[in-house]
C-alpha cells in the first residue's frame, strides 16, 4: 500500500479522484494488463513521482478505482434506503442506485466487470469484503421481499446473482439517445426479472399501488 502520511485535504480528494476517473477510462479502452503506468501519466499530466504519491503500484491503483466504487455505491444506498420501508420501493431504490452510478461511471463499470480477478493478495481480500457486504444487500432485500409474499422458495444466491448480471451487462448495450428513459429502463428490467417476459404486463393487482387500482391501470408500477 502507498505511504500517505500526511492528512487527505480537498484537494488532495479532487486530485485522486480525477486520476481514478482518467485511469479507469485508460484500463476500459485497453484493457489493465496492456495499460503502463506511464500511459496513466500521459493521459492525466501527471509526472510518475506525482502518480507515485497516491499510489505505489499499478494493482493499488486497480484497487482504488474498485474500493471507491464499491464505498459510493455503499454510502449512496444508506442513503437511498432510510427514505423507504416497503421492501418493493427498497429494491427499486436498490436498482436505481446502482443503475445509475454506473450508466455515469460506465468505465468504471467496465473496469470491475472485466478485472474482477486481476487483483491479488491484500488488495483481492479487502475487495472481497465490500463485494460481500454490498451482495448481501441485495440478498436481504430479496429474502424479505420472498418473506412477505409468501411465494414460492428460490436460490437467494441464484436470484440476487441473476438480477445483478442483468444490470451490470448494460454497459455492453445501453445507449440513451436510443434507449428507453432511465425511470422506464428500470421499469421493464424489473418488470422482466420478476414476472418474465410473458407474464410481464399481466401484474396481480396486489402489487399494484393504491392510486393505480384506483385509476384501474394495470401497467406494471408496483414500485
Amino acid at each position: 500500500m502507498s505511504n500517505r502520511l500526511e492528512p487527505a485535504t480537498r484537494h488532495y480528494d479532487e486530485t485522486l479522484q480525477k486520476i481514478l476517473k482518467i485511469s479507469a477510462r485508460i484500463f476500459a479502452e485497453k484493457g489493465y494488463h496492456h495499460t503502463s503506468v506511464r500511459d496513466i501519466s500521459r493521459a492525466t499530466r501527471k509526472s510518475l513521482a506525482g502518480l507515485y504519491y497516491y499510489f505505489t503500484t499499478k494493482e493499488e491503483l486497480l484497487y482504488l478505482i474498485q474500493e471507491r466504487c464499491f464505498l459510493t455505491l455503499l454510502q449512496r444506498w444508506e442513503q437511498a434506503a432510510s427514505a423507504h420501508k416497503d421492501v418493493h420501493a427498497r429494491i427499486r431504490a436498490f436498482a436505481e442506485n446502482h443503475l445509475s452510478f454506473f450508466l455515469h461511471n460506465m468505465h468504471e463499470m467496465k473496469v470491475m466487470a472485466h478485472e474482477d480477478e486481476s487483483l491479488s493478495g491484500e488488495f483481492q481480500d479487502k475487495i472481497l469484503v465490500l463485494k460481500r457486504r454490498y451482495v448481501k444487500v441485495l440478498m436481504d432485500l430479496l429474502g424479505e421481499l420472498q418473506e412477505k409474499e409468501g411465494g414460492k422458495r428460490v436460490d437467494l444466491r441464484v436470484a440476487t446473482f441473476a438480477l445483478f448480471g442483468a444490470m451490470n451487462w448494460i454497459y455492453t448495450w445501453y445507449q440513451p439517445r436510443r434507449d428507453l428513459p432511465f425511470s422506464q429502463l428500470i421499469e421493464q428490467m424489473l418488470r422482466l426479472y420478476f414476472f418474465g417476459l410473458i407474464n410481464g404486463a399481466k401484474v396481480d393487482k396486489h402489487w399494484l399501488t393504491s392510486t393505480d387500482r384506483a385509476k384501474g391501470d394495470d401497467s406494471f408500477s408496483i414500485w
